[in-house]
């Protein structure tokens, strides 16, 4: 079994308001998976989180916004009003720990890493999974005629990510059957 602790990349003001909401999201049964702060519609604070086994209701959106709301304003991260926005990660979620990278084998994936790798900093391919502190990918790289397995080890990883495809799409509305 993998890790579950994430590697997003958020900074600045997110990474504080993610610091504050992490602990609470978790105390609810909730993992978090992003924060985002902008400025659509005025200031927007996104805060994508999901259920251990990856559900995420309206209901568990509003039960989160509850609770957030009141931490929220009396820390006072963001200037002036804002819109808070809780969602689900979504079909085409962002993958945000190890073990997203296990969860989702057999998905296409888009990695970005904080630095160069032999000229790229971006990746595309199926995921394989993941092992000791690293995410595989099975990527198409220029000197092999065959796709290659790839490790990234978590400290490289800026950001990763599911593509949509028609397989996710199916994947997805299976899962929304079966609920």
């Amino acid at each position: 079994m993998t890790e579950n602790i994430r590697f997003a990349d958020e900074t600045g003001i997110e990474l504080e308001i993610a610091k504050r909401v992490e602990p609470v999201i978790n105390e609810l049964g909730f993992r978090l998976i992003r924060i985002h702060v902008s400025g659509r519609d005025g200031t927007t604070l996104q805060i994508m989180a999901e259920r251990q086994d990856g559900t995420m209701t309206v209901d568990d959106c509003a039960v989160v916004s509850r609770e957030l709301s009141p931490i929220l304003d009396a820390e006072d991260f963001v200037d002036g009003s804002y819109n808070l926005e809780v969602s689900s990660p979504g079909i085409d979620r962002p993958l945000v720990c190890l073990k997203d990278f296990e969860d989702w084998q057999g998905y296409e994936a888009k990695v970005e890493l904080k630095d160069m790798i032999d000229g790229r900093k971006r990746f595309r391919g199926m995921i394989e999974g993941a092992g000791e502190q690293e995410a595989r990918l099975q990527v198409k790289l220029d000197e092999f005629e065959e796709a290659q397995t790839i490790g990234l080890h978590v400290s490289m990883i800026r950001r990763a990510k599911l593509v949509m495809t028609d397989e996710l799409v199916r994947a997805a509305l299976a899962a929304q059957k079966g609920s």
